[in-house]
């Protein structure tokens, strides 16, 4: 049996993919047999220490939040609370979660400084140009340094992470997201379909800059013209929508995207 930390900035009661996988992955490790935790920021009224499904702890800690639930990277305030609080659950393994999640990073790396292993799992992919990215990638870079092992959601991922943030190709591991085949199954009858004769990429999102908005609205015109027989259809909202609809409305591409909101 393990004891795993789980640190993220992103958890309940915020909603969204990496709040869900954090949940759902302690769900899947304490039916392992495995005793799990959770280290995030404190949520309003929601501090200290709370209990969620099959004994599951989180620990809300009282620290700043700055922008967009992300809190500010202090790295040695947050050391003694939450050096108290691997000692006390006894963990042997952190795994932290979003290369925008300054607690995360917080955390591993005082793990290090108790000689746990760690472990970090990229979520999104990120540009290489704008000031956002610089920063958050060389903070990424310093603090993946010392990480045992890196974990990236998709093929494409796993060499975002290793450019950006100068890691080791064989220190990344790749553990797809998973989609239930039994219940999103896409239908093989052309005749039900509006637009029989095209292929239709679907993005399922939030649409903020974590996310990878930025870089799909990037590819759209540049998929669009190269293929006419693509369609783009878009589920989901958030402040980079405008993002998307300026593309479309400068490559003229309104009979080819659309957005359902």
């Amino acid at each position: 049996m393990h004891r795993i930390c789980m640190a993220s900035d992103f958890f309940y009661p915020n909603t969204g993919g990496v709040e869900s996988h954090i949940y759902q992955l302690s769900q899947c490790l304490i039916q392992l047999g495995h005793k799990v935790i959770i280290i995030s920021h404190a949520y309003d009224d929601r501090t200290g220490v709370r209990y969620m499904t099959n004994g599951l702890k989180v620990y809300y800690l009282p620290v700043w939040v700055v922008y967009n639930q992300c809190t500010l990277p202090t790295l040695f305030t947050t050391f003694p609370l939450v050096r108290y609080i691997l000692i006390r659950e006894r963990v042997d393994i952190v795994h932290g979660h979003s290369a925008f999640s300054a607690l995360a990073h917080e955390v591993m790396f005082h793990a290090k400084t108790l000689h746990l292993k760690t472990v970090f799992t990229d979520h999104s992919l990120f540009g290489f140009a704008d000031s956002s990215a610089i920063i958050t990638n060389k903070l990424l870079q310093i603090l993946l340094a010392i990480c045992n092992r890196v974990i990236c959601v998709s093929h494409t991922g796993k060499e975002n992470t290793a450019l950006r943030a100068g890691v080791e190709p064989n220190r990344i591991s790749v553990i797809p997201n998973a989609v239930d085949t039994d219940i999103f199954m896409p239908s093989t009858d052309k005749k039900h379909s509006n637009h029989p004769n095209t292929t239709t990429i679907v993005v399922v999102s939030r649409l903020v800059y974590r996310k990878g908005v930025d870089l799909l609205a990037g590819v759209i015109p540049i998929i669009c013209h190269k293929y006419s027989d693509i369609r783009f259809l878009i589920g989901g909202d958030g402040p980079k929508r405008i993002v998307i609809e300026e593309v479309v409305e400068r490559h003229q591409l309104q009979d080819r995207v659309t957005l359902l909101g």
